[in-house]
């Protein structure tokens, strides 16, 4: 997961310059110029680093007091940027919550270095010693950033059931020596652009992307599997179970560690914050416990069988609704040329019955009589036509009004026809898919 860091200023030019310098595979960078907005920002991604720069006319060091209230108890670091060289003014904002103070102008390496170390001892402090995996306020950090910024994820669960009494049994150095193992195999599955942090000692969340959710799943209950019997005595193997031994669990049977993973994607359900990620999560883990067995579930869209054999014929009929006839015959043409069949309607009426297409290109009409978008409005209340892609083309620029009626694409006019061309090709697509 990339870090976060925020940077507070409202100069156009040098919070560009600052972001183009600061910004890269690992760390996002996020522009705030305003003050009140950097409050909302602070509580939706929790950044990692905050810059504040003397670019307001509030006090640099007041505002460091207010941050750092703020984030008490997430503890981002702090750092401000002055043009003041005074040292008052340093000691001032440093004991207001103030982690570092950089006095403009700056020098760039440096400033990128120095920036660099600090996410570095943010993200080392939130580490596990044992696992060397971010704890379990990191990993919740990172589940509010997904939910409010990404639009395609998948999240997986993993529990390893049993633990505790196979710490009892065979002490708390081999625990932790089957607790690095697989933290070593998870952590090998993965690449740089996932995620995976701690719940708890034995619990391990997972962010990765919808392709390949599955995949890991079941290869990491299924690893777990293979490399945990080498973790046991020879005696429990060939009992089949653990004994636990002391007075308090004189004779206790338990059953050998094994994973329980669950997994849920954002395209079956909308998550707003990290409770319901984790209910979620934690709800599904249940279901997924077999006894003395890894297993894995995984929260899918239910899919019916009947007629699931038969096979969608693609549709590539596209109908015009355009008033400017120049325009209308150089849209029929080049699509005609790109291999669509193409339609062009003479008046603003629905498709007839049977003649389904694929798309329709729509001039939103006239500013007040808004034929075009009376038509997108009423195809898109059709239960029959309701599937239809819809793109409304206008030049009266009210993107919310256009989408309001429930098009799928509004193009401004003027628009280039090759732009327009590549995004008929992708709505074709999305139908035929």
């Amino acid at each position: 997961m990339r870090s976060v860091t925020l940077l507070i200023d409202k100069r156009l030019e040098m919070s560009t310059k600052y972001k183009k310098t600061l910004e890269n595979d690992t760390n996002k960078v996020v522009i705030s110029k305003s003050l009140l907005d950097s409050i909302k920002i602070i509580k939706d991604l929790e950044p990692d680093l905050i810059i504040i720069s003397d670019s307001f006319d509030d006090d640099l060091s007041d505002f460091c007091k207010q941050v750092r209230a703020l984030t008490y108890n997430m503890r981002p670091v702090i750092v401000a940027l002055s043009k003041s060289a005074d040292s008052g003014d340093r000691i001032n904002i440093l004991n207001s919550g103030a982690d570092d103070f950089i006095s403009e102008p700056v020098n760039l390496p440096e400033f990128k270095v120095r920036m660099s170390a600090h996410l570095r001892r943010e993200y080392e402090s939130n580490l596990d010693l044992k696992q060397l995996l971010p704890n379990k306020n990191y990993s919740l950090r990172a589940i509010k950033r997904i939910c409010c910024r990404e639009s395609s994820w998948s999240m997986l669960y993993i529990k390893i059931v049993n633990f505790e009494d196979y710490k009892v049994a065979y002490t708390e150095l081999a625990s932790d020596k089957l607790l690095q193992t697989y933290s070593a195999i998870i952590k090998a599955t993965l690449t740089e652009k996932d995620f995976v942090g701690l719940i708890d000692e034995n619990s391990y969340l997972i962010i990765t992307d919808n392709l390949k959710a599955e995949t890991v799943a079941k290869f990491l209950t299924y690893a777990f599997d293979t490399v945990v019997s080498k973790f046991y005595a020879e005696h429990d193997l060939n009992r089949g179970y653990m004994i636990l031994q002391g007075d308090e669990f004189a004779g206790k049977r338990a059953n050998f560690v094994h994973v329980t993973l669950s997994g849920i994607s954002s395209e079956n359900s909308a998550y707003t914050n990290a409770q319901q990620v984790m209910n979620s999560l934690m709800e599904l883990n249940s279901m997924a416990n077999l006894h003395n067995k890894s297993n894995y579930i995984l929260d899918r869209l239910k899919i019916p069988g009947e007629h699931s054999l038969q096979s969608k014929k693609y549709n590539n009929k596209i109908l015009i609704y355009e008033t400017d006839q120049a325009l209308c015959t150089l849209l029929n043409t080049i699509l005609d040329l790109q291999g669509y069949d193409i339609t062009v309607m003479n008046s603003f009426a629905e498709p007839e019955e049977g003649e389904t297409p694929a798309l329709l290109i729509i001039d939103a009409g006239d500013i007040e009589k808004q034929n075009g978008l009376n038509l997108c409005y009423k195809i898109k209340n059709n239960a029959s036509l309701s599937n239809v892609k819809v793109i409304v083309t206008s030049a009266v620029h009210d993107k919310e009004l256009v989408l309001n009626t429930g098009a799928d694409l509004y193009m401004p006019k003027p628009y280039d026809v090759s732009v327009l061309i590549k995004w008929v090709d992708n709505l074709m697509r999305e139908y035929n898919a």
